[in-house]
């Protein structure tokens, strides 16, 4: 269960950074062109999701919502984690509602040549 709320507190956070239109945020999260190019991690869900990750280990100490042993290693594992989950749950909902997308051709649907 503490692993859920990780990767759902993740998510979100991540969602925020990212995405939030809060003027705040706005102002504070820099081009993507800026610092010589690494100004994209504040606009990619993968990147920003892996500084969440260990952002919310080393906060792990103060919350009872998870609690995992503030380790380098950890830091690394739940911030891969978080870049991951938070990258498949952005690419599979979108403001619009879950995204499915069909890969295939019409033509080879029942097996017709």
């Amino acid at each position: 269960m503490e692993l859920l709320l990780f990767v759902l507190i993740a998510y979100g956070l991540t969602q925020i950074l990212v995405y939030s239109d809060m003027p705040l945020l706005k102002k504070l999260r820099p081009q993507k062109d800026s610092y010589k190019g690494y100004g994209k991690v504040f606009h990619c869900p993968m990147c920003m999701g892996f500084h969440v990750g260990w952002f919310l280990v080393l906060l792990s100490p103060w919350t009872e919502l998870f609690t995992f042993d503030t380790t380098i290693v950890n830091a690394f594992m739940l911030g891969c984690l978080s870049s991951a989950t938070s990258y498949v749950l952005n690419m599979a909902f979108s403001d619009e509602g879950i995204m499915i997308k069909h890969n295939y051709k019409h033509d080879n649907f029942m097996g017709e040549e």
